[in-house]
């Protein structure tokens, strides 16, 4: 009988991968969404990739009810994968309440429930923001949490002391914390990627939907860093490596090989001669690689040939004006492909009938 692992937040962009990755590694899984950031017909497109159509329900973790009732629909859920919550920074500074009850509240009604239901453990979406501002890179697991930046962070500085003092409490649960940074990339079917509600708050959607004019401009900002050409460097990490990195926390949960109840583990990049002309960063693990007992940087076949396509392209991107650089990342054509197919906005769709007017001329 395959064990039932109940996925938060499971419609949206690491959410829909890591579905995919459970089913494929032989898991039932349950998907609670409220849609807030993504929309159903990601269930169907689940099913087209995985061949397997998970259960459903629309739900706000905040409903505590509703959460209850969902626990008592689908007996026996042995694990959760909490990713509900909202994540936008600057949005988090202006609506800064929205956040807090969001994000810990949602959290607070699982960890009450998971007892009741007899669910034996958590694997919570962190974030590598729990540092602040480190005073070391790159940063590992031993770095101190420092003040956070933002009433987003200060949530998952937040939400983890929560798990902790939980499971110090002498609740029978277990938990692993993943602390991770910028996702990118998308399936290689191209029908799941990041396609956010509304205009993007993260950078790789915001520059595709640009790159294919949907947006007017992409800003960049800051010419001084600390880098060869001063502009920004960022480390990134493919969505499907994370959401594989998710399916081995909860392995490793039920399998109960946790050394602690709860267990930090976090991605640590290794920036691949980012001072010459290649941007591409590989996944490497420091705590996570010895505990996971996984070989850092292997990637299947497909996702190697999609590696070397970025590589290709990030060679032959040519220095902007200003001396900053756009890298563009093989997603471009999974949200060309995505947009196409699901825009219905007025005004973009506008935009596109101008465009092909444009072109036609």
């Amino acid at each position: 009988m395959k064990e039932k692992i109940l996925v938060t937040g499971g419609t949206g962009y690491i959410g829909s991968h890591t579905v995919v990755e459970l089913q494929n590694a032989g898991y039932e899984v349950v998907i609670i969404d409220n849609l807030s950031n993504s929309s159903a017909d990601v269930v169907d497109n689940i099913e087209k990739v995985s061949g397997i159509r998970p259960a459903f329900e629309k739900l706000d973790c905040l409903d505590y009810a509703g959460l209850d009732a969902v626990f008592a629909k689908y007996k026996g859920i042995k694990a959760i994968i909490h990713f509900a919550a909202s994540k936008a920074v600057g949005e988090s500074v202006e609506k800064p309440l929205l956040y807090y009850r969001n994000n810990l509240v949602s959290l607070i009604n699982l960890l009450e429930l998971m007892p009741k239901h007899g669910v034996e453990g958590i694997v919570f979406s962190s974030s590598c923001t729990v540092y602040g501002q480190p005073d070391h890179l790159p940063v590992t697991e031993e770095a101190p949490i420092k003040k956070a930046e933002s009433p987003y962070g200060n949530t998952k500085q937040i939400n983890e002391e929560i798990v902790r003092d939980t499971v110090a409490s002498g609740a029978p649960i277990n938990a692993i914390l993943l602390r991770y940074f910028n996702p990118i990339g998308a399936h290689p079917s191209a029908l799941l990627g990041e396609l956010p509600n509304g205009v993007p708050q993260n950078l790789i959607p915001y520059l595709t939907q640009t790159a294919i004019g949907i947006r007017e401009k992409l800003s960049v900002f800051g010419d001084d860093y600390d880098t060869p050409d001063g502009s920004c460097i960022r480390d990134f990490i493919n969505v499907v490596d994370l959401a594989k990195a998710h399916v081995i926390a909860i392995r490793r949960i039920l399998e109960q090989k946790q050394k602690e109840k709860v267990e930090v583990l976090q991605q640590q990049l290794n920036d691949l001669k980012a001072e010459k002309e290649s941007a591409v960063l590989t996944l490497e693990t420091a705590q996570a690689s010895k505990a996971f007992n996984v070989t850092p940087g292997v990637s299947s076949s497909e996702e190697e040939k999609m590696l070397e396509k970025v590589r290709d392209g990030v060679k032959k991107q040519k220095e902007a004006a200003d001396g900053t650089r756009i890298v563009y990342e093989s997603s471009t054509i999974v949200q060309k492909q995505r947009l196409d197919k699901k825009m219905k906005d007025d005004e973009i769709n506008k935009k596109l009938q101008e465009l092909k007017a444009k072109k036609g001329k």
